[in-house]
């Protein structure tokens, strides 16, 4: 089975390099080559064109900022649908408006090519040992085909239906992680205001069935102002942005993550969106340095 990879951030460079490791063949396209470079290294075929990608794959697999980047890889001049042929499959793994995913998904089937949503829980960390949690939809057909792949990129693949059913999961999943984050450092931050260590907290928060990965395993990382950035604060803003215009479009009012939005906005306006995403605390610590 001959991979294709379009987008190498953090997350794409880390799955592809896990099926390298796999032992998949894997065509590899960034808008900004240089980011290809552990791929080339360990043995990927970079190209110049999504076009490429499409022509020498069976299955390309997609991970890019969002829904526009999406249509221009695929449609526009030298986009994947330039390299099409019998069977391509495209696997989308960013994160998306879930309507704008089914209107690509119709015009990707005017080309005989068939889309299937692939979102994914977990960052580059995880994706390096195929450890991650997959949401598909689609074609069930389709999604039977890349069952092989799915299972070498995640440990768990849920089938959710039709297409934009995984993308509207996958925003629900990133509004828990915006909302954790914030509340685990408005918890910090209430602690440290009452002279307590806010190690303290974290530790009786995860003796409690309240405690969760991010307060197992980020937390401690946060107090200590360590912020390396495995899912960055500007890339889950973008994401709360989606969030919101999904709601709105389903008419459905989410007061809360308006007003996180809002936050995480401020946020990287003031300059913390390079961050990981538990940064919003460095921000929440520095408003109230001015107070």
């Amino acid at each position: 089975m001959k991979i294709g990879l379009i987008g190498t951030g953090m997350l794409g460079n880390a799955v592809g390099l896990h099926l390298l490791d796999a032992g998949f063949q894997l065509t590899v396209f960034n808008r900004t080559r240089e980011k290809t470079k552990e791929l080339e290294k360990n043995g990927a075929h970079i190209v110049e064109t999504p076009k490429e990608v499409g022509s020498n794959s069976d299955i390309v697999i997609t991970v890019v900022k969002d829904a526009n980047a999406v249509k221009q890889i695929s449609f526009d001049l030298d986009g994947i649908v330039k390299g099409n042929h019998k069977g391509l499959i495209v696997c989308d793994m960013s994160t998306i408006n879930p309507l704008e995913s089914k209107k690509i998904a119709n015009q990707f089937s005017e080309y005989d090519i068939a889309l299937l949503d692939t979102p994914v829980m977990g960052g580059p960390n995880v994706a390096i040992s195929g450890d991650l949690v997959l949401m598909a939809a689609g074609n069930k057909d389709i999604f039977e085909k890349c069952k092989e792949l799915l299972d070498v990129i995640a440990t768990k693949v849920f089938f959710l239906g039709e297409n934009g059913t995984a993308h509207a999961v996958k925003l629900a999943m990133n509004l828990q992680i915006a909302m954790l984050a914030l509340a685990l450092s408005e918890g910090i931050t209430l602690t440290k205001g009452a002279n307590v260590d806010p190690k303290i907290f974290l530790e009786i928060l995860n003796s409690t069935y309240f405690k969760t990965g991010m307060s197992e395993k980020k937390a401690f990382k946060m107090v200590q102002d360590e912020f390396e950035a495995t899912f960055t604060l500007k890339n889950l803003k973008k994401d709360i942005d989606t969030i919101s215009e999904t709601a709105q479009s389903y008419g459905l009012e989410l007061p809360m993550i308006e007003k996180a939005l809002q936050v995480y906005r401020n946020a990287e306006n003031d300059g913390f969106g390079n961050l990981d995403y538990t940064g919003i605390l460095a921000y929440i610590k520095k408003i109230n340095e001015k107070i």
